[in-house]
């Protein structure tokens, strides 16, 4: 069993895995770290724990647009990715979470004022 350290939104974890997946483990990391990456910038600083559901919202509303859009083959038959249409996506997901924060912030102001 081998160990990787992977860091994701600048903490690092120590992730065992199966001798030979190290670089699938590295890849799959640097996936999370980017999209943790666009929702801290979007929305300021998130704790863990809701930075870890909006991460996993994120890759399961990719997941679902991909299955709607045909991409449901098994994985040994499934087309290549478009990363246009993902970068396109994430980029419109972090638009929205800014302007949520943005919302979430300022009924947060009124509510300090009441």
């Amino acid at each position: 069993m081998a160990q990787v350290t992977i860091t994701i939104n600048s903490r690092e974890y120590a992730v065992a895995c199966e001798d030979g997946q190290e670089v699938r483990i590295y890849q799959l990391a640097r996936i999370l770290d980017e999209k943790a990456k666009l929702l801290t910038q979007g929305a300021g600083q998130i704790n863990e724990s809701m930075l870890l559901a909006m991460v996993g919202l994120l890759l399961a509303d990719e997941l679902s647009e991909l299955k709607k859009a045909g991409g449901h083959a098994p994985a040994a038959e499934s087309p290549a990715i478009d990363n246009k249409q993902i970068l396109a996506l994430d980029a419109t997901l972090a638009e929205q979470i800014k302007v949520l924060g943005n919302r979430i912030n300022s009924i947060a102001k009124n509510l300090e004022s009441l």
